[in-house]
Protein backbone atom coordinates (compact mmCIF):
# COMPACT_ATOMS: atom_id res chain seq x y z
CA UNK A 1 0.00 0.00 0.00
CA UNK A 2 1.43 3.56 -0.98
CA UNK A 3 2.60 5.74 1.82
CA UNK A 4 0.03 8.36 1.09
CA UNK A 5 0.57 12.36 3.23
CA UNK A 6 -0.89 12.45 6.62
CA UNK A 7 -2.09 15.57 8.97
CA UNK A 8 -4.17 15.71 12.05
CA UNK A 9 -7.74 16.33 12.91
CA UNK A 10 -9.47 17.25 15.75
CA UNK A 11 -12.83 16.82 17.48
CA UNK A 12 -15.43 14.68 18.71
CA UNK A 13 -17.30 14.17 15.53
CA UNK A 14 -14.84 14.40 12.65
CA UNK A 15 -12.35 11.78 14.73
CA UNK A 16 -15.24 9.48 15.57
CA UNK A 17 -16.81 9.57 12.29
CA UNK A 18 -12.99 9.01 10.24
CA UNK A 19 -12.74 5.70 12.62
CA UNK A 20 -16.16 4.66 11.57
CA UNK A 21 -15.32 5.71 7.55
CA UNK A 22 -13.55 1.79 6.39
CA UNK A 23 -12.12 3.69 3.58
CA UNK A 24 -10.10 5.82 5.66
CA UNK A 25 -6.94 5.53 7.25
CA UNK A 26 -6.01 6.13 10.79
CA UNK A 27 -2.69 5.76 11.74
CA UNK A 28 -2.57 7.39 15.62
CA UNK A 29 -5.51 8.45 17.65
CA UNK A 30 -4.74 10.85 20.39
CA UNK A 31 -7.54 10.95 23.48
CA UNK A 32 -8.36 11.67 27.13
CA UNK A 33 -9.59 8.93 29.37
CA UNK A 34 -12.63 9.82 28.90
CA UNK A 35 -13.25 10.53 25.55
CA UNK A 36 -12.00 6.73 25.00
CA UNK A 37 -14.95 5.73 27.12
CA UNK A 38 -17.44 7.86 25.59
CA UNK A 39 -15.93 5.98 22.04
CA UNK A 40 -17.08 2.97 23.31
CA UNK A 41 -20.19 3.73 24.79
CA UNK A 42 -21.37 5.54 21.75
CA UNK A 43 -20.41 2.46 19.36
CA UNK A 44 -21.38 -0.34 21.60
CA UNK A 45 -21.31 -3.18 18.88
CA UNK A 46 -17.81 -2.17 17.57
CA UNK A 47 -14.25 -1.25 18.72
CA UNK A 48 -13.57 1.37 16.88
CA UNK A 49 -10.22 1.74 18.11
CA UNK A 50 -8.91 -2.18 17.40
CA UNK A 51 -5.79 -2.44 16.37
CA UNK A 52 -5.15 1.08 16.51
CA UNK A 53 -1.80 3.22 18.21
CA UNK A 54 -3.96 4.81 20.47
CA UNK A 55 -2.03 7.25 23.22
CA UNK A 56 -3.44 8.81 26.29
CA UNK A 57 -3.01 12.81 26.75
CA UNK A 58 -4.31 15.26 29.25
CA UNK A 59 -6.50 17.92 27.44
CA UNK A 60 -3.80 20.43 28.20
CA UNK A 61 -1.79 18.07 26.19
CA UNK A 62 -4.03 18.02 23.49
CA UNK A 63 -3.68 21.72 22.99
CA UNK A 64 -0.57 22.03 21.46
CA UNK A 65 -2.41 20.24 18.24
CA UNK A 66 -4.82 23.13 18.17
CA UNK A 67 -2.76 26.35 18.95
CA UNK A 68 -2.33 27.46 15.11
CA UNK A 69 -6.13 26.98 14.64
CA UNK A 70 -7.86 27.95 17.74
CA UNK A 71 -10.48 24.99 17.75
CA UNK A 72 -11.82 22.78 20.49
CA UNK A 73 -10.74 19.25 20.52
CA UNK A 74 -13.25 17.85 22.87
CA UNK A 75 -10.73 15.49 24.19
CA UNK A 76 -10.18 13.79 20.56
CA UNK A 77 -7.24 13.82 17.73
CA UNK A 78 -6.35 11.91 15.05
CA UNK A 79 -3.53 11.57 12.72
CA UNK A 80 -5.20 10.39 9.45
CA UNK A 81 -4.52 9.93 5.46
CA UNK A 82 -5.91 11.02 2.81
CA UNK A 83 -9.02 9.73 0.87
CA UNK A 84 -8.69 8.44 -2.12
CA UNK A 85 -9.46 11.19 -5.25
CA UNK A 86 -12.28 10.65 -6.42
CA UNK A 87 -12.70 11.19 -10.34
CA UNK A 88 -15.31 13.24 -11.87
CA UNK A 89 -15.61 10.98 -15.39
CA UNK A 90 -15.89 7.66 -13.67
CA UNK A 91 -18.17 8.40 -10.82
CA UNK A 92 -20.70 10.11 -13.38
CA UNK A 93 -20.53 7.30 -16.25
CA UNK A 94 -23.91 5.16 -15.74
CA UNK A 95 -25.55 7.53 -13.37
CA UNK A 96 -28.68 9.86 -13.64
CA UNK A 97 -30.03 13.02 -11.88
CA UNK A 98 -27.26 13.96 -9.87
CA UNK A 99 -26.47 16.75 -7.98
CA UNK A 100 -23.06 18.86 -7.69
CA UNK A 101 -21.98 21.56 -6.33
CA UNK A 102 -19.01 23.57 -7.19
CA UNK A 103 -17.00 25.98 -5.22
CA UNK A 104 -15.57 29.11 -7.44
CA UNK A 105 -12.42 30.48 -5.25
CA UNK A 106 -14.30 30.09 -1.90
CA UNK A 107 -11.19 29.35 0.65
CA UNK A 108 -12.29 29.99 4.46
CA UNK A 109 -12.17 26.69 5.89
CA UNK A 110 -15.16 27.11 8.38
CA UNK A 111 -17.24 28.22 5.25
CA UNK A 112 -16.25 24.97 3.32
CA UNK A 113 -16.60 22.45 6.17
CA UNK A 114 -20.58 24.00 7.04
CA UNK A 115 -21.28 23.84 3.51
CA UNK A 116 -19.89 20.29 3.26
CA UNK A 117 -21.93 19.44 6.77
CA UNK A 118 -25.51 20.70 4.58
CA UNK A 119 -24.39 18.74 1.11
CA UNK A 120 -24.03 15.55 3.28
CA UNK A 121 -27.41 16.46 5.02
CA UNK A 122 -29.24 16.95 2.14
CA UNK A 123 -28.18 14.22 -0.20
CA UNK A 124 -26.10 16.61 -2.79
CA UNK A 125 -23.77 13.79 -4.67
CA UNK A 126 -20.76 15.41 -4.76
CA UNK A 127 -18.81 18.70 -4.04
CA UNK A 128 -15.95 19.99 -6.95
CA UNK A 129 -13.15 22.38 -5.74
CA UNK A 130 -10.34 23.81 -7.11
CA UNK A 131 -7.22 21.56 -5.80
CA UNK A 132 -5.29 24.71 -5.24
CA UNK A 133 -7.88 26.49 -3.07
CA UNK A 134 -9.21 23.46 -1.14
CA UNK A 135 -8.00 23.74 2.47
CA UNK A 136 -7.98 19.41 2.75
CA UNK A 137 -5.44 19.50 5.75
CA UNK A 138 -7.48 22.26 7.92
CA UNK A 139 -8.68 20.63 11.52
CA UNK A 140 -11.29 24.16 11.10
CA UNK A 141 -12.99 22.55 7.83
CA UNK A 142 -12.87 19.10 9.60
CA UNK A 143 -14.57 20.30 12.65
CA UNK A 144 -16.97 22.50 10.62
CA UNK A 145 -17.98 19.63 8.87
CA UNK A 146 -18.56 17.28 11.65
CA UNK A 147 -17.79 14.48 10.50
CA UNK A 148 -19.33 15.10 7.21
CA UNK A 149 -16.30 14.67 5.05
CA UNK A 150 -16.55 11.47 5.30
CA UNK A 151 -20.03 11.17 4.04
CA UNK A 152 -19.51 13.08 0.54
CA UNK A 153 -17.85 13.09 -2.18
CA UNK A 154 -15.11 15.44 -2.77
CA UNK A 155 -13.40 15.96 -6.15
CA UNK A 156 -10.89 18.26 -6.33
CA UNK A 157 -9.94 19.32 -9.96
CA UNK A 158 -7.20 21.27 -11.29
CA UNK A 159 -9.32 23.16 -13.03
CA UNK A 160 -12.81 24.69 -12.36
CA UNK A 161 -13.68 25.78 -15.62
CA UNK A 162 -12.76 22.57 -17.63
CA UNK A 163 -14.45 20.21 -15.20
CA UNK A 164 -17.65 23.00 -15.72
CA UNK A 165 -17.17 22.46 -19.78
CA UNK A 166 -16.91 18.75 -19.18
CA UNK A 167 -19.75 17.88 -17.04
CA UNK A 168 -21.87 20.67 -19.74
CA UNK A 169 -21.37 18.25 -22.59
CA UNK A 170 -22.67 15.42 -20.30
CA UNK A 171 -25.68 17.05 -19.79
CA UNK A 172 -25.51 18.84 -17.01
CA UNK A 173 -26.66 22.44 -16.47
CA UNK A 174 -24.88 24.81 -15.10
CA UNK A 175 -26.70 27.41 -12.68
CA UNK A 176 -24.33 30.36 -11.15
CA UNK A 177 -25.50 32.17 -8.06
CA UNK A 178 -25.34 35.30 -8.17
CA UNK A 179 -27.29 38.01 -6.17
CA UNK A 180 -28.28 40.42 -9.04
CA UNK A 181 -29.74 37.75 -11.09
CA UNK A 182 -33.74 38.07 -11.89
CA UNK A 183 -34.76 34.23 -11.84
CA UNK A 184 -35.32 32.70 -8.18
CA UNK A 185 -34.12 29.63 -7.82
CA UNK A 186 -36.99 28.17 -6.27
CA UNK A 187 -38.72 29.00 -9.55
CA UNK A 188 -36.49 25.97 -11.50
CA UNK A 189 -37.82 22.81 -11.62
CA UNK A 190 -34.83 20.75 -10.37
CA UNK A 191 -34.75 17.87 -12.62
CA UNK A 192 -32.05 15.93 -14.34
CA UNK A 193 -27.79 16.65 -13.90
CA UNK A 194 -27.19 19.81 -12.29
CA UNK A 195 -24.24 21.57 -11.15
CA UNK A 196 -24.94 24.94 -8.19
CA UNK A 197 -22.10 27.35 -8.72
CA UNK A 198 -20.88 29.60 -5.86
CA UNK A 199 -18.50 32.09 -5.98
CA UNK A 200 -16.01 33.61 -2.91
CA UNK A 201 -17.52 35.50 -0.26
CA UNK A 202 -15.60 38.78 -1.37
CA UNK A 203 -16.14 39.17 -5.59
CA UNK A 204 -18.91 36.21 -6.18
CA UNK A 205 -18.93 34.43 -9.42
CA UNK A 206 -15.43 34.86 -11.18
CA UNK A 207 -15.92 36.98 -14.37
CA UNK A 208 -14.13 34.07 -16.68
CA UNK A 209 -15.88 30.76 -15.02
CA UNK A 210 -19.52 32.70 -15.61
CA UNK A 211 -18.70 32.05 -19.38
CA UNK A 212 -19.67 27.98 -18.41
CA UNK A 213 -23.11 28.73 -16.60
CA UNK A 214 -26.69 28.34 -18.54
CA UNK A 215 -28.39 30.30 -15.87
CA UNK A 216 -28.13 32.67 -13.45
CA UNK A 217 -30.12 32.45 -10.07
CA UNK A 218 -30.90 33.75 -6.56
CA UNK A 219 -32.02 33.40 -3.50
CA UNK A 220 -34.80 36.12 -2.54
CA UNK A 221 -33.97 37.78 0.29
CA UNK A 222 -35.02 40.76 2.54
CA UNK A 223 -33.94 43.51 0.50
CA UNK A 224 -32.38 45.71 2.83
CA UNK A 225 -30.05 42.62 3.40
CA UNK A 226 -26.92 42.62 0.87
CA UNK A 227 -26.05 38.86 1.30
CA UNK A 228 -26.29 35.72 3.23
CA UNK A 229 -23.42 33.96 4.39
CA UNK A 230 -22.39 31.01 1.64
CA UNK A 231 -22.69 27.91 3.73
CA UNK A 232 -25.84 29.84 5.17
CA UNK A 233 -27.35 30.16 1.32
CA UNK A 234 -26.03 26.79 0.04
CA UNK A 235 -28.33 25.12 2.85
CA UNK A 236 -31.40 26.80 1.54
CA UNK A 237 -30.75 25.70 -1.88
CA UNK A 238 -29.64 22.38 -0.96
CA UNK A 239 -32.44 21.50 1.23
CA UNK A 240 -34.94 22.86 -1.30
CA UNK A 241 -33.98 20.42 -3.94
CA UNK A 242 -34.11 17.60 -1.75
CA UNK A 243 -37.48 18.33 -0.90
CA UNK A 244 -38.47 18.31 -4.84
CA UNK A 245 -36.59 15.44 -5.42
Amino acid sequence: MTQKSSFFIAGRHAVIEALRNPKRRVLKIFLTEESKKNIHKQNPHKNLLKDLKVFFKTKKELDKYCRSEDILHQGYVAEIEHLENFELKEFIRDKKNLTFVCLDEVTDPRNIGSLIRSAASFNIDGLIVKERHFPSESKLLYKSASGCVEHLNIFQVSNINTSLKYLREKNFWIYGFTSNSDKNFTDVKWQGNNVLLFGSEGHGLNHHTKKYTDFSVKININKNIESLNISNSASIVFHHINQQK
